[in-house]
């Protein structure tokens, strides 16, 4: 819904603008220079007039010469502190508002980021940014320099004939309303050109991103069509956006025309009649003519505010959002002790703010009990959408439970600072994110002042040393957006050196291998065996292989525990489990060629052995 104008304006004021304050004053000051340079132009064509072209005295021709150049090189000064003036301001407004909307969006939730398209953030921090940059600068400029110039140059007008101004400015006042008009439709218009541009920066995102998937499906032609969909609404949107901010031209034209024809029929007869000289009449219409420009201006000034109001809308839009997961009053550091996890009776449902939904919607979990005793390694099974991933995600409170609760060594998670707890919580999943930095910034990544040889030895314990120093430039590799110039394998084993050097006491698996071949499996399997050692560690597999020697297993079914125990124990039993087992093993039972089921489980198994010590 939109927001009125002139609160948005006090909000720009009071939040952007009134810190440079002192900068506009200054500039203002300029603008007064520049402005009374301009009225003093209009005045000094009398002069040249009566007494150079009319009364032919030398004399004068020197004096006024000498006072014209000087009041162009005033106004030339003046003009250009204002420009630099007004541009440090804009420029600042800018930098300033897209580092606070950064920074906003850092804190916000995970599900704000899953609600949001990336590409449509990113045009708020560009797109609108700029927008709102653009017209701040002009709306303070016009404000400013076209205001006072108008000012000068009517008092100028007032003071050499008060009937023949009064004459010549009373057509404007029927411009308001139409005016007034066009910045209304401005800001409807503008409001839908930032939110297609959105749109197109989101499917720029996702295409880019997914530049293999689209070339494999043979989709370039098909993604070119979407895109030439959403240029074609743009190009109109904008079309129609310059036409309606086109619309006061023809207005103060006509009635520019208007006035001046006024004018020249009046003065024309005073002059005609002895009234006025020659030279105070065209030294009124100097006037007159250079009123008209800052007049015109400001017309349109509306429309240009408008267009900075939508994008300051959405800007705001995003900077009111507040975090739902923030720390609770009173929160405590916490320290992990030795780090026993349990979850006593949660339920969570997705869109509810964690809670249960006012309107039919499933729960993701439905009174989840677990205990994932400290030190040792719990892995948690089941289908797709069981609720696994949602049961890791509260941990380090990327959600909130909506009942029951979370604690880490009898601490319920949300009685803890956020900062204190994923500082305690290391984290490798199979969306490996790597930065387009280099392999020794993504290792260090989070370990702000880690040493040389502490980026090493974690490198080294997660088996990546030997091939970062195969690399081009060795540690000085940068791996490319995403870690594209780097194999899946690579990428995994620098997400575990990552977690070795935070040396967090508590560690989450999400399907750290499921993306890796058997060779590459082999390295990562040793490496997540060394960083496992001696700590609390959650897993998430669907290949059971890599599960079988946990301490626990778990088999979550409909965001409920099914059953637990060991692997043995639940072979035994007979039952999710096992059925899972079944599925996975059984028509491999006895391969033993390499890369088969019994060669897998051996492996993981022995990792797993490796990892309690």
């Amino acid at each position: 819904m939109p927001v009125a104008s002139h609160l948005l304006v006090r909000r720009l004021l009071r939040e952007h603008i009134r810190p440079h304050l002192p900068l506009i004053l200054l500039a203002l000051v300029f603008m007064a220079l520049a402005a009374a340079a301009t009225a003093a132009l209009a005045k000094l064509m009398e002069p040249v007039l009566d007494q150079v072209f009319q009364a032919r005295d030398s004399s004068a021709l020197k004096t006024i010469g000498l006072a014209v150049f000087g009041v162009f090189a005033v106004k030339g000064l003046a003009t250009y502190g204002q420009a630099v003036a007004m541009s440090r301001v804009g420029l600042r407004i800018v930098t300033e508002m897209q580092q606070r909307l950064f920074a906003h969006l850092l804190h916000a939730d995970l599900a704000y980021f899953h609600d949001n398209a990336t590409g449509g953030l990113i045009a708020r921090l560009t797109n609108d940014v700029g927008a709102l940059r653009q017209a701040v600068s002009n709306t303070m400029t016009s404000i400013g320099k076209d205001l006072l110039t108008l000012i000068f140059l009517v008092g100028l007008m007032f003071y050499q004939d008060w009937l023949l101004a009064c004459i010549a400015f009373v057509v404007f006042p029927t411009a308001i309303l139409p005016i007034a008009k066009i910045g209304r439709r401005m800001r409807k218009v503008s409001a839908n050109t930032q939110a297609e541009v959105a749109r197109f920066t989101t499917l720029i995102d996702e295409v880019f991103r997914g530049a293999r998937v689209v070339k494999s499906y043979g989709m370039e032609a098909q993604e070119a069509a979407r895109a030439r969909g959403v240029t074609e609404q743009l190009f109109r949107l904008t079309y129609k956006a310059a036409r309606v901010r086109s619309g006061a031209h023809p207005i103060m034209e006509t009635l520019g025309g208007v006035a001046i024809v006024v004018v020249i029929l009046y003065g024309g007869w005073q002059v005609i009649e002895g009234a006025r000289t020659t030279g105070a009449f065209f030294s009124f219409v100097t006037a007159l003519l250079l009123a008209y420009e800052p007049l015109k201006r400001l017309a349109g000034l509306n429309a240009n505010l408008q267009e900075g109001l939508a994008a300051a809308q959405r800007v705001f839009d995003i900077l009111d959002v507040r975090p739902a997961i923030v720390d609770r009053a009173g929160a405590l550091p916490l320290s992990v002790s030795p780090g026993h996890i349990r979850f006593e009776g949660v339920r969570f449902a997705y869109g509810a703010g964690g809670g249960e939904p006012s309107s039919p919607m499933p729960l993701a979990l439905a009174g989840i009990e677990l205990d994932i005793p400290a030190g040792r390694t719990v892995a948690l099974v089941g289908p797709s959408g069981a609720g696994k991933s949602t049961i890791m995600n509260l941990i380090p409170r990327f959600y909130d439970v909506g009942a029951g609760r979370v604690t880490i060594d009898g601490v319920d998670v949300r009685d803890a600072t956020l900062a204190s707890l994923r500082a305690q919580i290391g984290l490798v999943s199979q969306e490996i994110v790597l930065f387009d930095d280099t392999v020794r910034a993504n290792i260090a990544y989070g370990r702000t002042g880690a040493t040389e040889a502490d980026i090493v030895a974690a490198a080294r314990a997660a088996a990546a040393d030997e091939f970062i120093r195969v690399l081009p430039q060795g540690y000085d590799t940068v791996v490319g957006a995403h870690g594209v110039k780097l194999s899946g394998g690579q990428r995994q084993r620098l997400a575990i050196a990552r977690a070795m050097l935070k040396n967090a006491p508590i560690l989450l698996l999400d399907e750290a291998t499921s993306a890796l071949d058997t060779e590459s499996e082999r390295a990562v399997q040793a490496a997540l065996a060394e960083l496992m050692r001696g700590r609390t560690t959650l897993v998430i597999a669907h290949r059971l292989s890599t599960v079988i020697a946990a301490d626990r297993i778990y088999v979550i079914e409909a965001g409920r525990v099914a059953e637990w125990g060991s692997h043995a124990e639940l072979m035994a039993r007979g039952g999710s489990y096992a059925r899972l087992y079944a599925l996975q093993f059984e028509a491999q039972a006895g391969a033993s060629s390499p890369g088969g089921a019994g060669e897998e489980t051996a492996l993981a198994a022995a990792s797993v052995r490796r990892a309690r010590g």
